[in-house]
């Protein structure tokens, strides 16, 4: 049953993307905030396919915590989903993301016209200055900024090293940082096909202030999303 639930919800989610894709090729020669929009209406239909054909709920914690503005999101990685659930939970996100991303027809093109981040990770210390750029540009339209630290996904009870990106954003804009805990692979794993039906939770937690040492910040960012994300994946586990 949970494979064939799984298929269904793949099958439709193809379907859902290529309509919304396709009916908002236009808003690409209009105002960006038309593509904000239909990436926000792609992403809720999305997850109510994920709930009506895989069984997978969302809750979402801390909402006292989520920015209404400019601040710095950073938050763990395990699948998917968290590429596009952040067009839901905050107002017109920039996400930081891999350049091979807008290589993608249609879905780049939209990347671009809502000028999300773009990284080249093989451009090393040039591609920290171009991000730093465009996280200025976001910051000046009191956009919330989505990093994540990792700068990949990992599965459940994985870590690893924190990217520079984090570190460099935070030393360079003197925003708050958000941090985000999730359990999402328990249900969407990572390179797997099969959907797990139960709840997956985000959880905003406390903001950090701006203005710790860099290595400071790095660390407690790491402890707090770490620890948090363990205390979600335990309960995922023990609750499906």
């Amino acid at each position: 049953m949970t494979a064939l639930r799984a298929l269904l919800f793949q099958i439709a989610f193809y379907v859902w993307t290529v309509a919304m894709n396709l009916a908002f090729l236009p808003a690409l020669a209009g105002s960006r905030l038309w593509v904000v929009y239909g990436q926000r209406q792609w992403a809720r239909g999305a997850i109510a396919l994920l709930r009506a054909l895989a069984g997978i709920r969302l809750e979402v914690r801390g909402l006292e915590h989520r920015p209404k503005g400019a601040a710095i999101v950073a938050s763990k990685h395990q699948s998917a989903f968290d590429t596009f659930v952040y067009h839901v939970l905050l107002d017109d996100p920039a996400l930081v993301m891999k350049r091979e991303l807008v290589w993608i027809p249609v879905y780049g093109w939209y990347c671009l016209k809502t000028r999300m981040i773009i990284v080249d990770r093989k451009a090393g210390a040039a591609a920290l200055r171009r991000m730093i750029a465009d996280a200025r540009a976001a910051v000046a339209l009191n956009r919330p900024i989505v990093i994540f630290p990792e700068g990949t996904r990992t599965a459940p009870g994985e870590r690893r090293a924190y990217q520079p990106g984090i570190g460099a954003l935070y030393g360079q804009l003197g925003l708050p940082v958000v941090p985000v805990a999730l359990n999402t692979g328990l249900r969407w794993p990572r390179r797997r096909f099969l959907k797990f039906p139960g709840t997956m939770v985000v959880e905003f937690l406390p903001p950090i202030p701006p203005g710790l040492e860099r290595k400071s910040f790095v660390a407690r960012l790491e402890s707090v999303i770490e620890g948090a994300t363990a205390r979600l994946v335990a309960e995922g586990r023990g609750n499906p």
